[in-house]
């Protein structure tokens, strides 16, 4: 598809899709499907010059953060607008955003907001139209198309991964499911010190996804398939080469045909391997520290820096650097998609209401979700490339630069998205779980769902 670069057309309601409209998406996402043939398509690597980012800069020190400008909301109904307000800046400052996209729809009514500005310590406001990178809400877009396949019986869950890709380790024995759920045991690329030393040092560099499993697979595996829960891209990776395989056309293309065009999604890409931008308008993205230093301190800190860092910057010593252009290749059809929030929001709603699969593929993935971490029965589920963190189903996201979080209540019928323009905050908290965290507080008048949890690592 062709991404435009204009804002929603006026009167674009902000609700998520309605019923009458989610039945007429599965007859198009149907209609899609049966139109797509078996052309071939192709992704070409290509290694553009390097760039390495500015190290760490210091600023004058300050005694409290900046208090974050804001653009008119949008709002309807008797949502507690003010509270939300007041929650959502008071979680900027605490994470050091400098900018943050919040939306909700529900039947009480809808809310859009877009806060602070789009650069570090300058004065252009993040806009309710600004795209963002979104990471691994790609994830479920990759799974929708793997679990569509299943639907058309080009392969089935409980196959063996061998049957499509060779050499992958215990490839006999890995389940599409295991892939889906994150119980393959296959080491995550996105934790070599080859790939962070290159996203530091190389950041125009472009991956092809047969690069990144090799990096993966390289590594001995972490468990017997099956065995226990643990994030990795390479699991996703991998479903996308063989969805590729299966289908003929890259990833990028699958999603376009089966997922963009059927939601009407016009602000919504899979952007090509060479292709670092991001659509105008958009913020700057940033992260405190390198994927280099971070990688070091992870193991330990959970994304933190150390104490001394952390110190420097909540006081203002310290600034994170600018990852807005590093390609996303890296991160493929795990987490290389750009959106803007009303666009997820309606994905958001298409994914947990089941506007893309059939009834009972759909009600499979809700069910296949399941607890991350037994010891707490109450925290994070994960199962077909779906999450839920308490009443929401969607999925975080989390690249160098940004951090996302969409997720919809089909109980409630309600929808948020929140959209941050920094990755970590300098205690390794991802920024749009704190503030998704605080909106549930107040939204369901009860103790926030556990949304930020180390069990889920983004990158």
């Amino acid at each position: 598809m062709t991404l435009t670069n204009q804002p929603d057309p006026p009167g674009r309601s902000l609700r998520a899709p309605t019923r009458v409209r989610l039945a007429a998406v599965a007859i198009a996402v149907a209609v899609a499907v049966a139109a797509c043939g078996d052309d071939d398509a192709s992704t070409t690597a290509t290694t553009p010059a390097t760039t390495t980012p500015p190290p760490a800069t210091t600023a004058p020190p300050a005694t409290t953060a900046p208090a974050p400008a804001t653009t008119p909301a949008t709002a309807t109904g008797s949502l507690p607008v003010d509270e939300l307000r007041a929650a959502v800046t008071d979680a900027m400052a605490e994470t050091l955003q400098p900018g943050s996209l919040v939306l909700v729809t529900s039947p009480e009514g809808d809310w859009i907001e877009a806060f602070g500005t789009r650069a570090l310590g300058g004065s252009d406001p993040v806009t309710a139209e600004d795209y963002f990178r979104i990471g691994s809400v790609t994830k479920t877009m990759t799974g929708t198309v793997i679990l569509q396949l299943v639907q058309e019986g080009a392969l089935a869950l409980d196959d063996p991964v061998s049957t499509y890709w060779p050499d992958i380790p215990n490839g006999d024995t890995i389940t599409i499911a295991q892939l889906l759920g994150m119980r393959s045991g296959l080491f995550n690329y996105t934790k070599t010190e080859e790939l962070n030393r290159a996203m530091d040092e190389e950041q125009a560099r472009a991956w092809t996804p047969e690069e990144l499993l090799a990096l993966g697979i390289g590594e001995p595996v972490d468990f017997a398939p099956g065995e226990s829960f643990e994030y990795s891209n390479t699991n996703t990776v991998l479903a996308g080469l063989i969805a590729e395989k299966l289908t003929g056309k890259d990833i990028a293309t699958l999603l376009s045909e089966r997922i963009f065009a059927p939601l009407e999604l016009e602000h919504t890409s899979m952007p090509a391997i060479t292709d670092g931008a991001i659509p105008e308008p958009h913020p700057q993205g940033y992260m405190f520290g390198t994927n280099l230093s971070t990688l070091a301190t992870s193991a330990e800190l959970d994304n933190a820096l150390p104490e001394d860092q952390q110190a420097a910057a909540m006081a203002g010593e310290l600034e994170p650097n600018d990852y807005t252009d590093l390609n996303p290749s890296w991160a493929g059809a795990a987490g290389a998609a750009i959106s803007t929030a009303s666009d997820l929001a309606i994905y958001a709603e298409a994914l947990v209401s089941g506007a893309l699969l059939d009834p009972d593929v759909q009600q499979q993935r809700i069910d296949s979700v399941q607890t991350v971490d037994p010891a707490k029965p109450a925290g994070p589920g994960y199962g077909l490339a779906l999450a839920n963190f308490g009443p929401m189903y969607g999925h975080t996201g989390a690249v160098p630069g940004y951090q996302t979080f969409a997720g919809h209540d089909p109980e409630r019928d309600m929808t948020i998205v929140v959209l941050t323009n920094l990755q970590y905050s300098p205690d390794g908290s991802e920024p749009a779980n704190v503030i998704t965290q605080e909106l549930i507080r107040i939204l369901y008048a009860e103790p926030s769902a556990t949304v930020d949890d180390d069990a889920i690592d983004e990158d």
